[in-house]
Formats: C-alpha cells, sequence, structure tokens
C-alpha cells in the first residue's frame, strides 16, 4: 500500500512540474513581443525571459535588459519564477540556476555588455573559450544589467534615431 502511495504522489508531483514547464515554454506564444522595445521573442528565444508573478500574472521580455526595466517598473509584484532562454538550445531554463556568462565579444540584446544564460557550465564555459565574457550567477547578471541600463537605453535611442533617418532618404 505504500509504494502504491508513493507512486500516485510521484506521478501527481512528476505531472504537476512537466505541465508547469510546458507552460512556460508556451511563453512565445503568449507574449510574441516584448512590450518595452516591440522585438520579436521567438527570433531572441536565446535570450528572452519569462516572468511568472506570484499573484498570477506573467510578462516575457526579449532580454535580462528589457527584464531589468520589468523589474523595476513591476516593483510591487513579487516574482514567483524567472525563466530564461538557453543561449545554445533556446529552451527556458530558471534563470537562477543558469549559468550565466557576461562580457565577451559577441554583441548582447539591448546591450552592449552581453549577459547570456546556459543550463551547462560546461556549455557556458566553451563560450568563453571562444568569445570571452566571465562566468557569473543570476544576480550578477541582474545588477550588470542596471549598471548598464542608462548606457544601453541611449544606445538604443541612437540606433532607432538613425534607422527613422534612414528611412527618410
Amino acid at each position: 500500500m505504500k509504494r502504491i502511495s508513493f507512486l500516485i504522489v510521484f506521478l501527481l508531483v512528476s505531472c504537476f512540474l512537466a505541465s508547469g514547464a510546458a507552460l512556460a515554454q508556451g511563453d512565445i506564444e503568449k507574449h510574441p513581443s516584448c512590450k518595452y522595445c516591440g522585438m520579436d521573442r521567438k527570433v531572441f528565444s536565446h535570450s528572452r525571459i519569462y516572468i511568472e508573478y506570484d499573484d498570477g500574472t506573467t510578462e516575457g521580455t526579449c532580454s535580462i535588459h528589457c527584464a531589468a526595466v520589468e523589474f523595476a517598473l513591476a516593483i510591487d509584484k513579487t516574482p514567483k519564477a524567472i525563466m530564461v532562454g538557453d543561449y545554445n538550445t533556446r529552451k527556458l531554463i530558471d534563470a537562477e540556476k543558469a549559468f550565466w556568462v557576461i562580457g565577451g565579444e559577441k554583441l548582447g540584446v539591448m546591450t552592449r555588455r552581453a549577459k547570456w544564460a546556459f543550463e551547462r557550465k560546461e556549455d557556458a564555459e566553451k563560450f568563453m573559450r571562444e568569445s570571452g565574457g566571465k562566468l557569473a550567477q543570476f544576480e550578477e547578471a541582474m545588477k550588470a544589467a542596471y549598471e548598464d541600463l542608462y548606457e544601453d537605453t541611449k544606445m538604443v535611442r541612437q540606433k532607432r534615431k538613425m534607422k527613422k533617418i534612414e528611412k527618410l532618404h
């Protein structure tokens, strides 16, 4: 009887965890574009962020840059889960458990100083050997996003201004 009870509990927990992961993987359909910059989250699925708040609401951004904007504006909301696209596989992973690489030669999404997430440490280390950067945890990556916010926002404004000028000519 104990075995059957254990098996039932195990199956229920497994189904619950699998359904949560499946719902999160549908984040692009739920939030197809970033509400802060308008970028297509499917195109940027390798850098996207998906946030589930404790009040049941969700938000999807194209990058940790736009997630920093979201967190600043939603200061009274508490994140229940923060997921990020794995740089290589593009599947959503737990941002707080991910291995982050800050910096390197590869230009980031909405930022000059890239912040990439990897599910496996080996993948992050391989990326650093090829492109540079330093290994970090989520807190460090988020702090770097806030530190870079002003300069990155200026950069985005300048790029958009130049695109408008190009369209006029």
